[in-house]
């Protein structure tokens, strides 16, 4: 026994700084919930002598007018968002995988994941130029073709799908390096008794490269639904206007407004717990069924 804390006990040093990280920024700071059942007045402090006032915040949240939109846009956006976050780094990083030249591929991977490192504040700026309906180069291109132009981050129709499509561009990078360095741990003898047996590329790709693949594709699949309520603040915040709050307001922009911009933190607390405990039961869900259809278990 005191060899093996011997030998792990410098993983565990290892792991410290983060350890104390996550209780401080995360763990700690859960002592606030306390403030959704408040009606919680700064001065007096957390621990100050506030009003209890139970489910009071919960019901007046569940009872605004554009409450449930906004739960719609931020289920609808992030929905598509987590879909095509899995779907198109696993495709692109086949493709990749397929490409003989290094040269290229090498290339290709920087390019596709220069824009992960960038923050939405640089991204929104560019978009905005990029995407002006007056002197923007997409509608610029669009006019060429007969197109009439479209107002992207103004026209309520075309805003949700422009964050998607964005979002998408942006970290489908990460998703497709961290795909390839899953390909590259499949066993090559695979591929070359497929090929004896006569299989063709695409042949390979569904029977070896897909299933070798599956392992990291439930991991980050059981880790993503847990953020089925973070349609993204960043890009929202940095994106949108009161233009297109009917399609693009989603609950961490809500919150934003009602408790720093309305000082009603009691409320922006209730949503807030409400988004945790949903996004605790999806991810406990997530878990179990990875477990219970494929063995798979991240503990």
């Amino acid at each position: 026994m005191k060899a093996k804390w011997r030998r792990e006990l410098p993983l565990h040093v290892m792991i410290l700084p983060g350890l104390i990280l996550i209780v401080l920024f995360s763990y700690i700071p859960m002592a606030g919930i306390t403030i959704a059942f408040q009606r919680f007045i700064p001065a007096k402090g957390l621990f100050g002598d506030q009003q209890w006032v139970g489910w009071n915040n919960f019901e007046y949240v569940m009872s605004l007018p554009n409450f449930t939109q906004v739960l719609w846009n931020t289920l609808f956006i992030s929905s598509f968002k987590l879909i095509l976050g899995l779907i198109v780094p696993i495709v692109f990083a086949v493709l990749l995988n397929e490409l003989k030249n290094n040269v290229i591929k090498r290339s290709v991977q920087t390019a596709i994941y220069l824009p992960y490192f960038l923050s939405w504040v640089v991204l929104g700026g560019i978009l905005i130029d990029i995407l002006s309906p007056s002197g923007g180069i997409v509608n610029g291109f669009l006019g060429l073709l007969g197109i009439p132009k479209i107002f992207f981050l103004g026209d309520n129709e075309w805003f949700p799908f422009t964050l998607i499509a964005s979002d998408v561009w942006k970290n489908f990078g990460y998703g497709t390096i961290v795909y390839l360095a899953a390909i590259t741990g499949i066993d090559p003898g695979l591929y070359e008794a497929a090929t004896i047996d006569g299989a063709n590329r695409w042949r390979k790709i569904w029977h070896i490269t897909i299933p070798g693949m599956r392992m990291v594709i439930v991991l980050l699949s059981v880790l993503s639904l847990g953020q089925l309520l973070n349609a993204g603040f960043d890009q929202v915040f940095n994106l949108y206007s009161p233009q297109v709050y009917e399609s693009g307001d989603i609950l961490d922009t809500f919150v934003y407004r009602i408790g720093l911009l309305d000082a009603q933190y009691g409320v922006a607390t209730a949503v807030g717990f409400f988004k945790s405990v949903i996004s605790l039961t999806l991810i406990s869900g997530s878990y179990f069924l990875a477990y219970r259809f494929a063995k798979y278990r991240i503990f």
